[in-house]
């Protein structure tokens, strides 16, 4: 080391100054030479970026629209299925209905009245008329022939009420192995117009020798009705007395808007059709190809081995085993499924052309491809952008490093590197920066050197009870998500529930506003002629409420099943509760049991909401009456109970105080009008979406608030 005037050559300082100089051009010829690396291998990657998000796209767009088309398309045909099959069981059960009164007129003819029917001389003006028709050289006016028009006088009434309230009104009539037929249709305005002589045999038609035959109920093929011309089908059931057949009994459904709806389906992405049990197409809107309608006689089987995919599907759809497949048709590729008409033994076919299907996923391609380039070209633009402002900061850098470095090299000693070093050397396994002697130079080396000791020290403590906290916390966690899946399953949540019940329909649902909640509901059968409906609120949120809630609704359930009115139950659940209740929780309870067979019912309401009632032909209203104390908070309470009748049509819809006092930020509550109005603003939806329109409602007038309460709902529709 020399001193020359005041320059010190080979000094700290100067051994500073030019270690800054030789690492800051070693850094920016470092540097640089990485940028470059960096920017081919980020345009490289960026290119192979660019083509594997291309095939994901083009992978999950084709997924998705195939899930979405499958969804679609089976919920499509199912649907349709289901509507026509409505159709052809209302016929049925009409019919049947009407064969098992002319049963019992035949098997004890004495205790029905003569009833005398003239035949109508004016068809004007009438919609539905009964008729009687008969074979050529019958003599109307003789005895035997009387006694039996007297007898099927008797079903005038019910012919005529089977038309006023048939939603597919057609005609129903009933034929004689003698060569009588008693016929209700709405055919007046055909009948007026037609010379109606009365004589018609219905002894050689298909639905009344295809019932004798079959000695059970029969459906016919598509026919052409004698007086409208109406395209249609027809269901009769022969009538037997001591082993003798006496009658035949027959229906008419008219299929115009079947056949309408297969025609108006024809669009630019598919169409549908309908095949029958021989596998003809017998409703299309196609005039020309495979899939247009032929006479039986020239109608391909569509279920024959030739058409390969497509006969698959057909047997398929008409076993109820349809899924949506890739069919190849001539020079056509389509997307089919099917479901069965199980009445008839039909299928309904829904078909989809695949290329108008793809087409979203290719014009989504293409898209995509003008954005990637689009992007493409920003980054390598953006890329020689920030190449030269890298370099100018280089520069800017460089000029201040090294004149910082004359500055600093004054200050740094040895001690400096040593502790640099330490701390470039600290990790997670060794947090340890221990106080050395070194360190102790009484100046700001010696203060920042007890500063790491210090905050090396809370630095591991603090990890240490971080690593408890953060094992704490997932214990606490796993344990709430254990929590909330029991009570999401002790509630049932399979609907419907009672998939074999046809007199009634329901559904509910509970939202706790923490994890776990002690809002419940529940419903059950006690017995074949009995539901039992339970809606309830523990006094607490949280796990002390849910625990309670488990309770609760066990010791309800079990009691109800030994039998007894809601009052019963709750004086014997209440007192079972209040033994050893030190938490001090009560609960409010809403039961009933109705008697399904008549629509009776008896409530007891301890402390709940007031449920509300709908009448079929009227709107949702409050069934106000006293309220006994909630369940768990005296002992030796007597509840009563409050008799009920529902109706065909009726609905109930109880709930808990988390919806009415659900609220928004400026602690506004949603009220009792507010859920009046959402519950009529639907008033014939099935129970789900009244629970639907009920939730949204609320959703859109608290916004943004939290839910405070948990929130539970049930609703019965009653059909009787």
């Amino acid at each position: 080391m020399r001193k020359i005037r005041n320059w010190v050559i080979g000094g700290i300082e100067n051994k500073v100054f030019n270690l800054v100089l030789f690492t800051v051009a070693l850094i920016v010829l470092v540097f640089s030479l990485v940028i470059g690396h960096q920017a081919r291998e980020l345009s490289r990657r960026s290119a192979e970026t660019n083509e594997k998000q291309q095939q994901s796209m083009e992978q999950i767009s084709t997924a998705t629209m195939q899930g979405v088309m499958d969804a679609t398309m089976n919920k499509t045909a199912l649907l349709q299925a289901d509507v026509a099959d409505g159709m052809f069981n209302e016929t049925k059960n009409d019919v049947s209905m009407l064969a098992d009164y002319a049963a019992k007129l035949y098997a004890d003819p004495d205790a029905f009245p003569y009833i005398e029917m003239e035949q109508p001389s004016d068809f004007s003006g009438k919609s539905n008329v009964i008729t009687w028709l008969h074979a050529e050289g019958m003599d109307m006016a003789s005895e035997e022939v009387l006694a039996e028009t007297g007898l099927l006088g008797n079903l005038n009434g019910m012919m005529l009420s089977l038309l006023d309230n048939s939603e597919y009104p057609g005609a129903c009539y009933i034929a004689t192995p003698s060569g009588l037929t008693l016929m209700c249709d709405n055919a007046a305005s055909s009948k007026e117009s037609a010379d109606v002589d009365f004589v018609f045999d219905s002894r050689p038609r298909p639905w009344y020798v295809g019932a004798c035959e079959a000695k059970e109920r029969y459906f016919t093929g598509i026919e052409r009705d004698y007086y409208t011309d109406r395209i249609g089908i027809t269901c009769s059931v022969p009538v037997y007395h001591n082993g003798r057949l006496m009658a035949v009994v027959g229906g008419d459904l008219f299929l115009d808007n079947m056949e309408k709806g297969i025609k108006d389906s024809d669009s630019d992405s598919g169409f549908r059709f309908i095949v029958d049990s021989n596998g003809h197409v017998i409703f299309s809107p196609k005039t020309d190809g495979i899939f247009r309608v032929r006479p039986s006689s020239e109608a391909p089987d569509l279920r024959s081995a030739e058409y390969g995919a497509l006969a698959e599907l057909v047997k398929a759809s008409l076993q109820g085993n349809g899924n949506v497949s890739e069919i190849p048709v001539g020079d056509e590729i389509y997307y089919m499924t099917g479901a069965p008409i199980h009445s008839v033994g039909w299928a309904e076919i829904v078909v989809a052309y695949r290329d108008t299907v793809q087409q979203p996923t290719q014009m989504m391609q293409g898209t995509h491809q003008m954005i990637l380039d689009q992007a493409t070209e920003d980054y390598r633009k953006g890329i020689a952008g920030s190449k030269r402002f890298m370099i100018i900061l280089l520069l800017i850098l460089s000029i201040m490093a090294l004149g910082n470095a004359i500055i600093l090299a004054k200050r740094i000693v040895r001690p400096l590197n040593r502790m640099t070093r330490r701390i470039a050397n600290l990790t997670g396994q060794d947090p340890a920066f221990d106080m050395l002697d070194e360190y102790r130079t009484g100046d700001e080396v010696q203060v920042l050197a007890e500063s790491f000791a210090d905050l090396s020290k809370r630095t591991r403590e603090y990890m240490a009870e971080n690593l408890r906290i953060t094992a704490e916390k997932e214990r606490i966690g796993a344990e709430l998500n254990v929590a909330t899946r029991i009570q999401a399953e002790m509630l049932p949540g399979i609907f419907p529930p009672f998939p074999e019940r046809k007199e009634f329909d329901l559904f509910a649902s509970m939202n706790p506003a923490k994890a776990v909640g002690g809002d419940f509901y529940d419903f059950f059968l006690i017995d074949e002629d009995h539901l039992a409906l339970v809606m309830a609120d523990v006094s607490d949120k949280g796990v002390p409420a849910a625990l309670f809630m488990v309770i609760t609704k066990t010791l309800i359930k079990n009691r109800a099943q030994m039998g007894g009115g809601p009052a019963d139950i709750l004086s014997d659940v209440n007192r079972q509760l209040c033994e050893n209740n030190r938490s001090g929780l009560f609960v409010t309870v809403w039961l009933a049991i109705l008697t399904i067979s008549t629509g009776k019912g008896l409530a007891a309401n301890a402390g709940h909401e007031h449920p509300t009632l709908r009448r079929a032909d009227g709107s949702y209203a409050f069934i106000r009456y006293k309220h006994n104390p909630p369940v768990a908070l005296m002992e030796d309470i007597p509840y009563t109970e409050h008799p009920f009748e529902m109706h065909p049509g009726d609905s109930l819809f109880v709930y808990t105080d988390g919806v009415t006092e659900a609220a928004t930020k400026d602690k506004e509550l949603f009220g009792e009008e507010r859920l009046l109005a959402a519950l009529n603003t639907e008033p014939d939806a099935d129970p789900k979406q009244v629970l639907d329109i009920v939730r949204s409602q609320i959703a859109e007038f608290t916004g943004d608030a939290d839910q405070f309460d948990d929130m539970t709902m049930l609703c019965m529709k009653y059909y009787g």
